[in-house]
């Protein structure tokens, strides 16, 4: 997916989960996510559009102004639809107005700010609409494509080595150098393989061997990996290799959550 591909699936799945969320109990508990409420949900999706709508849009390489753009949303729940509708034009709009080499910050260390936010948008919404679905009693549905592409933003911004530098405990998701895992997308050609390094993870978009080895349709492998649903849950994943070494990863992947 390109950054217009990113964006066209973002600002759907954000009408999505405006409708799924609109007006409902601000105290619902959100069970994917269990420090949260439904209010804690809307407000990080919505703040974290307008943060990207800030960046983007003011062409920063400073975050701080970003950062400090982030809000929370309405304490009325029937206002949260045209809200998020809000975040989610002013975030969209934002990339009319550069290109793929415009200089915006990345925290990844790759020096491809407006790309990184494009998918990261379409990450964030692919995910937390999974999250609004079980607080709402929603149902969750995501293509195969979609989902890979999710995955691919998971994990390319999780191993990527800004993130070892502001977050070395992702490094240790794999403990011991040399150890590796791959995922397999049984309903795609796709495959992940992420390896230790002394002080790196490293990923490539390979099948290979490895000591762990989790392979099933796409949208239950991105929701297994993001910690959306426990492995055990996960009927059609299987798992061949080190479990442990692969329930190591998992409980270190608490980006989100945390």
């Amino acid at each position: 997916m390109d950054t217009s591909a990113h964006l066209e699936s973002f600002a759907v799945q954000t009408k999505t989960f405006a409708d799924w969320v609109h007006d409902k109990d601000p105290e619902t508990p959100v069970p994917t996510c269990p420090r949260w409420t439904l209010a804690d949900l809307v407000s990080h999706v919505g703040g974290t559009q307008r943060m990207v709508a800030t960046l983007v849009g003011q062409r920063l390489t400073d975050p701080s102004a970003a950062f400090a753009a982030t809000d929370t949303g309405p304490a009325d729940p029937a206002r949260w639809r045209a809200w998020l509708t809000e975040t989610e034009t002013a975030a969209t709009e934002a990339f009319d107005s550069v290109t793929d080499d415009t200089p915006v910050w990345d925290p990844s260390g790759a020096d491809s700010g407006v790309p990184f936010w494009a998918r990261r948008l379409f990450g964030e919404i692919t995910v937390h609409r999974a999250d609004a679905a079980v607080a709402v009693g929603a149902r969750y549905d995501v293509a195969p494509e979609h989902a890979v592409t999710a995955i691919d933003d998971w994990l390319e911004t999780l191993t990527s080595p800004g993130y070892a530098q502001a977050r070395p405990e992702f490094v240790d998701a794999i403990p011991d150098t040399g150890q590796s895992l791959h995922f397999h997308a049984t309903d795609t050609a796709d495959g992940w393989l992420v390896r230790r390094k002394p002080d790196l993870v490293v990923l490539e978009r390979t099948h290979a061997e490895a000591d762990a080895t989790a392979r099933g349709p796409a949208a239950e492998l991105l929701q297994v990996l993001t910690r959306r649903r426990p492995l055990d849950d996960a009927r059609t994943l299987q798992l061949l290799g080190d479990r442990e070494l692969f329930d190591h990863w998992i409980e270190h992947m608490d980006w989100v959550t945390d």
